[in-house]
């Protein structure tokens, strides 16, 4: 008979459906969902209505403020917690649910700072529970498609790897409604975004980052843009009737899930999830570059820009026997809201905002951009050849079903390594505290004397 383990969930906000849902669904014969930690009693509240519609929980289950945690894991006898509270906070109940006795499961990053990974790692050291990082992106077929092109050989050994991330206004913006605009909450987006992503190339290059040169900054939301380019006189928020005509609003009326999980609960703790992306506070940037180094001698180069007009990411990876290519177009355009006008004072020349510009592309002609994958491999003087990437289903890119299958029923085969421990989530981290360090001193940073367990 197979042994359930008895999960918790910290924090009810929109990720923790993810993990109800899989405990409810495809895991519920080796997970059982038994407590909240949740100081919102509106969001637990959704979520014991969720449990009850998929059927795990006729009752509501015990809910403990983040305080309690140690007696929410005695009293409900918890094997696991699962933490999907703001990133500020990790730290904290990560090191806390441990020394209870517990292992975790923790959402990306790992925390946001040094002094927070110094702490998870002595903890983790001192109780011997284990610790998962939920990096999905390994999980997608198609970087699983370029780990497996780097690790047969086919293009030699990795001389340098060039990765763009482009976000787009839809998902871009949204860092900036919320309390990821704050820095120290989110650690900026070389923390919270980027982590996915320097753990990508990590894993692809099975390597150690060594030394880091970031530069960027807050160049299109916030304020002071809006207000070089005319858009002074902003809401504070964008629920109300404002929204319809501004395609920056998010209107949490318009969705019921997040009316329900935010709107609704604005009374008990004055959390705004839809804050104007053009108003104060944001002390993070939107445009960033960063260089690193690794302890093989190859050398990344990397960008994000958090405002573009399509989303996806292209990586190309240099060897000493050819090149590997990898292009992912996630959305090809943002389309507007019906009826809105264009942000920008200078554009509203042509019905609807679209606003005519010298050389503007025929708007008759075939999209340029087809929403997909592409994996291309060329070895020196050879053909360029395309490499099948198979479809993936869900969330990151078709990754969070495979990682869910790892994170509720263990690993026993797991040939390219997918499966994230404590080293990496520390290897990601430390990319990401150093560029921040890199940013402030203006020089470049070396990750090993953080004293991060990287090895």
């Amino acid at each position: 008979m197979t042994t359930r383990r008895r999960y918790a969930v910290a924090g009810l906000g929109n990720r923790a459906e993810m993990f109800v849902e899989a405990i409810a669904g495809p895991h519920q014969d080796v997970a059982e969902l038994v407590a909240w930690c949740e100081p919102n009693p509106t969001r637990a509240a959704y979520y014991d209505a969720r449990c009850a519609e998929l059927g795990i929980c006729a009752d509501p289950l015990p809910r403990y403020d983040p305080e309690a945690l140690e007696a929410m894991i005695a009293e409900q006898r918890v094997d696991v917690v699962i933490v999907t509270t703001p990133d500020y906070t990790h730290a904290d109940l990560v090191t806390r649910a441990m020394r209870a006795g517990a292992d975790v499961v923790v959402e990306k990053p790992l925390t946001i700072d040094l002094a927070g990974a110094l702490a998870i790692e002595e903890a983790r050291a001192e109780t011997g529970r284990d610790l998962t990082v939920t990096f999905n992106y390994r999980y997608s077929p198609r970087n699983s498609a370029l780990k497996e092109v780097l690790r047969s050989g086919v293009i030699g050994e990795v001389t340098s790897v060039h990765f763009e991330w482009v976000l787009d206004t839809r998902h871009g913006a949204d860092y900036f409604r919320r309390w990821h605009r704050l820095k120290e909450q989110s650690g900026g987006l070389l923390v919270h975004k980027s982590s996915h992503h320097f753990d990508l190339v990590n894993w692809w290059l099975d390597d150690v980052p060594s030394r880091v040169f970031a530069s960027g900054g807050l160049r299109f939301y916030g304020p002071e843009n809006a207000a070089a380019r005319g858009l002074e006189d902003r809401p504070v928020r964008g629920t109300g009737d404002h929204a319809a005509s501004d395609p920056f609003a998010l209107d949490l009326r318009d969705d019921p899930r997040l009316r329900d999980l935010y709107l609704e609960a604005e009374d008990h703790d004055g959390y705004l999830r839809d804050l104007d992306v053009f108003t104060g506070p944001i002390t993070i940037e939107d445009n960033l570059a960063v260089l690193v180094d690794y302890r093989s001698g190859a050398t990344l180069t990397y960008s994000l820009n958090a405002h573009g007009p399509w989303e996806g990411y292209t990586v190309a990876v240099n060897g000493t026997g050819g090149r590997a290519e990898l292009s992912v177009v996630e959305r090809t355009s943002v389309p507007p809201f019906p009826g809105h006008g264009v942000l920008d004072a200078s554009a509203h020349d042509e019905p609807g905002g679209a606003a005519r510009t010298p050389g503007a592309v025929n708007e008759d002609l075939e999209p340029a951009r087809v929403r997909g994958n592409r994996l291309v491999v060329q070895q020196h003087w050879g053909e360029a050849r395309t490499v099948p990437v198979a479809e993936g289903a869900g969330g990151h890119g078709g990754g969070d079903a495979a990682l869910l299958a790892h994170v509720f029923r263990g690993v026993s085969h797991d040939p390219l390594g997918l499966h994230a421990g404590p080293r990496d989530g520390f290897r990601s981290l430390a990319v990401g505290i150093a560029a921040n360090a890199s940013l402030e001193s203006g020089n470049a940073e070396r990750v090993l004397e953080l004293g991060l367990p990287l090895h």
